[in-house]
């Protein structure tokens, strides 16, 4: 639990001043009936001693005075409430490494698996929109709730040479600017997703990229695809594509997203489900203040309650 106001809990430190003071006078009554040395009148005059009941209403009034201090301080829970308008990007890379068949049936193949589940998963309040890239990128499918156009523009993904990560991710961006009329200046909250195997090759450089990320705070999930015993081969020579992880974990981490590793279809379907599961909701701290006050009240009626059945008096 938190506090909206965490200034006022220093009320608190009254509590047990009040206890001390109550403790006081305690002890002063006691001394002044020693002093009244008259036992015979005293037993006539003083009422039948109250024993612990007399303490039952100032144990209810420090309770309760504890309570709505602690209530004046705004406590709040922490909940998570769906975002408005939240919206995915999923940028995939097509480049020719993407061919290489060391995840079945390649990696291209598993990978547009995975992202079409993804989207169907994916709860009916998220947009989500489709980025391929390679030497450029570019839009296949715009944000929206159109889960059909996303998957159908996957289908239609094209393999071409280079890599280029940047552009991805400005290209995502511009996407979620773009969004509805007022997303320029109010963008949705968004999140993008990038699956590639490779090193940034052409256009922008990565931390370009993590720089316009980290100003629009709109952070980068990556997913490192593939094994390190990829090939292609191109034009009748074979290649290694070993999959570079640094570049992208280093882009997920600095954009405060997740860097996942799949080296498999089945384990990068697993790792798209964990993304979608989160990427819904924010935190918020929802005053509960009245709860503390309310039980304060309950508090405040019994020590009331308390004072008049025993001693005919408000406490």
């Amino acid at each position: 639990m938190t506090f909206l106001s965490p200034g006022r809990l220093g009320l608190l430190a009254l509590v047990p001043l009040l206890i001390l003071a109550y403790v006081l006078l305690q002890w002063r009554r006691k001394k002044y009936v020693v002093r009244f040395t008259n036992l015979a009148l005293l037993a006539q005059v003083a009422p039948k001693h109250p024993g612990w009941r007399r303490h039952v209403a100032a144990g209810l009034f420090l309770a309760m005075i504890t309570i709505m201090v602690v209530g004046f301080a705004q406590p709040a829970s922490t909940v998570k409430v769906p975002r408005d308008r939240a919206t995915v990007m999923v940028a995939i890379d097509v480049s020719l490494s993407m061919e290489a068949t060391d995840v079945a049936p390649s990696r291209v193949e598993a990978a547009k698996s995975a992202a079409k589940k993804f989207i169907q998963d994916l709860p009916s309040r998220f947009n989500v929109g489709v980025v391929s890239f390679a030497g450029n990128a570019s839009v296949i499918a715009p944000p929206s709730a159109d889960r059909e156009s996303a998957i159908t523009s996957i289908d239609q993904l094209q393999l071409d040479r280079r890599t280029a990560i940047g552009e991805a991710v400005f290209t995502c961006l511009q996407a979620i600017r773009s969004f509805d009329a007022q997303a320029t200046a109010d963008p949705p909250p968004a999140h993008i997703v990038l699956l590639s195997d490779g090193d940034n090759t052409t256009g922008r450089s990565v931390t370009e990229a993590v720089d316009a990320a980290k100003a629009a705070h709109v952070p980068v999930s990556t997913i490192a695809f593939g094994t390190p015993y990829g090939t292609v081969t191109i034009e009748g020579e074979t290649t290694p594509v070993e999959v570079n992880k640094q570049t992208l974990r280093t882009l997920a981490e600095d954009t405060k997203g997740k860097a996942y590793e799949a080296s498999d279809g089945g384990q990068l379907s697993d790792v798209y489900q964990n993304i979608g599961s989160s990427l819904g909701w924010k935190t918020e701290h929802r005053d509960v203040s009245a709860r503390f006050i309310g039980f304060g009240l309950l508090l405040a009626f019994a020590a009331g309650g308390a004072s008049l059945i025993w001693f005919s008096r408000l406490p």
